[in-house]
């Protein structure tokens, strides 16, 4: 018998998006058994394009709680979702039509390459790529989000707008930590891997995500993400070599002026630093005119730079709101 399957999803003044998901989720090849949304205070009109698709008869629960962050209104879905297994994504996001059917097909024993059965997946990580609707949002893509290929599927660790997980794991860890109000899911699926859960890569069960469409929106973005690192004193050692790399770079090219040395290896540096993004972004912008070619490339490095302040300015404040809270609990 299937099992019974839950998709959930937490939105916030999603007017302009919710509609394009809902149908998207609806199209889906393997339909889900129910669609439970938890609204965390809509000022605008989500609320009601909500509620045209529930009037139709589509399998969808809305629940409102006004003031909720993202982990606690996950855990609200989840908590009134009948399914077994549950499904998770964002507003803002276009499905593949067999996202879904990619997903809960992971769950099931399967025969491996020696004729034996392979173990079920608890976790099944989705993949998102770039749905750019600018030049500067190929460059954002290209800058921020990695490729297929580049995934270690070992330790890839599923952003919540593109996993599914047994409801019973959810449970055992606790949920989504709701003292935290950004990287909840990079928090909720280090402990899923530190309770022995067994985590499944499919790069098949594809979301199409839309980058942030200016720089203002990308430095709040990345600062949030940052704050959240230091709050779940996440990635100490990563953060500590970006402020060390930008301590050591302006003396380098101080120190230039003496000994020119300096200057060709920071321009190798560089290089190698946007190696990464200018090789995701070609295939991206190749069939483009000359103009959006060149201020893509323009822009990769503007993005680089101001995420990496973003970072920096977000950490310590997360740090700082860590030392007044204490350590909480997950």
């Amino acid at each position: 018998m299937a099992p019974f399957v839950s998709v959930i999803v937490t939105v916030k003044n999603e007017e302009a998006n919710i509609t394009t998901l809902i149908t998207s989720l609806l199209n889906q090849t393997l339909r889900p058994d129910e669609i439970v949304i938890v609204d965390g205070g809509s000022t605008d009109r989500t609320v009601e394009t909500i509620e045209r698709f529930v009037d139709q008869g589509e399998p969808i629960r809305l629940f409102l709680a006004p003031g909720s962050n993202i982990s606690q209104g996950r855990n609200i879905a989840i908590s009134h979702a009948y399914g077994e297994i549950i499904a998770s994504t964002d507003a803002g996001v276009k499905l593949s039509p067999d996202w879904l059917k990619f997903l809960v097909g992971a769950f099931e024993k399967r025969e491996d390459a020696d004729g034996g059965m392979d173990v079920a997946a608890d976790v099944v990580s989705g993949f998102f790529v770039s749905d750019p609707h600018s030049v500067f949002e190929m460059a954002m893509g290209a800058t921020v989000l990695p490729n297929e290929s580049e995934i270690e599927r070992e330790t890839f660790l599923p952003s919540s707008r593109s996993v599914a997980f047994k409801k019973e794991a959810w449970r055992r860890v606790g949920g989504y930590p709701e003292w935290l109000d950004y990287c909840e899911d990079v928090w909720f699926d280090l402990e899923l891997r530190k309770a022995g859960y067994r985590f499944v890569f499919v790069p098949a069960a594809v979301t199409h995500f839309r980058p942030r469409q200016n720089i203002r929106q990308f430095f709040k973005q990345y600062y949030l993400y940052a704050r959240g690192d230091g709050k779940a004193a996440l990635w100490p050692k990563r953060h500590f070599v970006r402020y060390a790399t930008y301590v050591i770079a302006p003396l380098a090219l101080l120190l230039g002026f003496w000994y020119k040395l300096l200057w060709l290896l920071l321009i190798g540096a560089s290089a190698v630093y946007l190696q990464r993004p200018y090789w995701r972004l070609w295939p991206v912008i190749k069939a483009s005119r000359r103009s959006e070619q060149l201020e893509a490339i323009l822009w990769v490095p503007l993005i680089r730079l101001v995420g990496d302040v973003a970072k920096m300015v977000g950490y310590p404040a997360g740090v700082w709101w860590r030392l007044r809270n204490g350590k909480p609990n997950a």
